[in-house]
């Protein structure tokens, strides 16, 4: 007995020392790789800080979104020539609110950053507002901005750092054109719209203007890009329903009644509606 408790007391002491030597083996390999996980922990931190970033530049360009569609409904609103002054003129100061807060957060969210990681992030936003800033502009002076002018208005000097140093929004050359394709849509309305108000020349004069777009895009389409290529049909579709206001006009102008002429132009319209949907 005594000596089978001597055994077992001894295979004990050989257990303790085995898992001890294996702790301080797992001590020696949590030492040696412990610049691992520190280097583990700064790229956590580096994509919390990624993360957190793109989430605060989604929810600005969530509200450049809403405000942009805002501010197209007000220029809608335009239906005499002494109202139009007041609207434009309140359109053109919540359109540089839009440029002073909301994309100068942007700017400076992805100030010393890759704009390109977080462009995605205020996409939808970007092309709302070239769409807004676009219509104000052809509503005033029968044209509109450009890519560089656009760009230019989304850059801003940074005091903070330098009086040299500017700050800016990146604003993509295909986002441009996204947006100025859904700018034919508001052309398109804009169309009725006048026509109900009895003002014909403004038809022609639109219809020309979004011919020479549709033109213009036939020249910078890519069939391998699916949203292009759809926003290409879209914008042949809006060409075709102001057309349709134009011809509707030359015909039967002189023989309907205004009131009843916008009732036939509006049952086309949604007619052709119909006919494009697929």
């Amino acid at each position: 007995m005594i000596g089978q408790r001597r055994e077992n007391r001894g295979h004990c002491c050989t257990k303790k020392i085995n898992v001890d030597d294996k702790r301080k083996e797992i001590m020696d390999i949590t030492e040696q790789s412990s610049e691992i996980l520190q280097q583990f922990r700064v790229y956590a931190t580096k994509l919390d800080d990624k993360h957190d970033r793109f989430e605060r530049i989604v929810k600005f360009g969530r509200d450049i979104t809403i405000e942009s569609k805002r501010i197209i409904f007000l220029l809608h609103t335009i239906d005499k020539k002494s109202k139009e002054e007041s609207v434009l003129r309140e359109a053109d100061m919540r359109l540089q609110k839009v440029a002073r807060t909301l994309f100068k957060s942007i700017a400076h969210e992805l100030e010393d950053q890759d704009p390109y990681l977080y462009l995605k992030a205020y996409r939808n936003g970007l092309e709302e507002y070239v769409e807004a800033v676009t219509f104000y502009q052809y509503l005033k002076c029968d044209n509109m901005k450009s890519w560089l002018e656009i760009e230019k208005t989304l850059t801003y000097n940074n005091p903070e750092i330098s009086n040299v140093k500017t700050i800016q929004v990146l604003v993509n050359p295909y986002e441009y054109i996204l947006g100025i394709a859904d700018l034919t849509g508001e052309l398109m309305r804009l169309c009725i719209n006048n026509l109900t108000a009895g003002d014909r020349t403004s038809c022609y004069q639109t219809r020309n203007f979004v011919r020479d777009m549709y033109t213009c895009f036939l020249g910078c389409t890519n069939t391998s890009n699916r949203l292009m290529n759809r926003k290409l049909c879209t914008l042949e579709q809006n060409l075709h329903k102001i057309e349709n206001v134009c011809y509707t006009i030359k015909v039967r102008g002189s023989e309907i009644p205004k009131h009843i002429l916008v009732d036939l132009i509006n049952e086309e319209y949604a007619d052709s509606d119909e006919n494009y949907a697929y």
